[in-house]
């Protein structure tokens, strides 16, 4: 565009020298208006914002797969209970229910061998309980009440079904609630942390452990299930441990956001 602007400045000095009566101030001016003309396209002069805002959305739903919100849903997934082999594996029976329905199968006990530890070992000092954090591996023993245990987060859950699903895993933590309708509109059940009640706990049911990480708070109540529809009233899931299979959206939602919003699926 610059040679443009230099081939407009050489017609308008020849006319200056042509003819004196234009004065320097117009050529000087002329040149402005000129330079202005180039840095800003007129389509883009005369956009309005919203205009703007549509352009742009134009550009990003060619990448995007655009998915009706459906007013209900029901994924049929075949259930997988977690005992009585994984009395603390409901992550990784989650997790084997999600590839079972991407049509991976994946035994839920390789899930539970193959998914990464976090070795810190529980120590109580002046009745502190310092332990690991589950963002960073499974803690404890997933095998056996009879030992200190816990769970683990999506990250380490995510990092094991990337192996099986390699860059078709959706990570849709700490999103609105309202999102994880998108995949399940798609017929893609979703990964969750909740908990055992399905609803919003007390803080009673919650205790401070010191951790690799530093103090997190968390609940022996920790859960976790694949859900596979939902309707104007409810959610509905698999749960490994066989007890419900609904739950009303709003306790299930506030269950949900006050685990941490954690939150997994895959893209086709």
């Amino acid at each position: 565009m610059l040679y443009i602007f230099f081939i407009i400045c050489a017609i308008l000095i020849f006319i200056l020298l042509k003819n004196k009566r234009v004065k320097l101030t117009v050529l000087i001016t002329s040149c402005i208006i000129v330079i202005m003309l180039i840095s800003f396209p007129l389509p883009q002069l005369f956009m309005t914002s919203d205009h703007k805002q549509a352009a742009v959305e134009d550009v990003q739903l060619d990448n995007v797969q655009v998915v009706k919100l459906r007013e209900q849903v029901s994924i049929d997934v075949p259930l997988i209970e977690q005992l009585p082999e994984l009395p603390r594996g409901c992550e990784v029976t989650s997790l084997a229910m999600l590839l079972e329905s991407a049509n991976l199968p994946v035994d839920k006990m390789q899930l539970a061998k193959e998914i990464r530890r976090n070795p810190a070992k529980q120590v109580i000092k002046n009745g502190q309980i310092h332990f690991g954090d589950p963002n960073n591996g499974f803690v404890g023993d997933m095998y056996s009440f009879q030992t200190p245990g816990l769970g683990v987060y999506h990250e380490p859950i995510i990092e094991l079904a990337e192996k099986y699903l390699p860059g078709k895993i959706v990570n849709l933590s700490n999103r609105p609630f309202n999102e994880l309708k998108i995949p399940l509109s798609d017929g893609r059940p979703v990964w969750v942390i909740i908990n055992t009640h399905y609803e919003k706990l007390a803080d009673d049911y919650f205790q401070t452990w010191y951790t690799e990480s530093g103090p997190i708070q968390i609940t022996r109540k920790q859960h976790s299930v694949l859900i596979t529809g939902y309707d104007e009233q409810y959610i509905y899931f698999n749960d490994p441990l066989n007890r419900e299979s609904k739950a009303p959206i709003n306790d299930f939602e506030q269950s949900w956001v006050q685990m941490g919003s954690h939150a997994i699926t895959y893209t086709n």
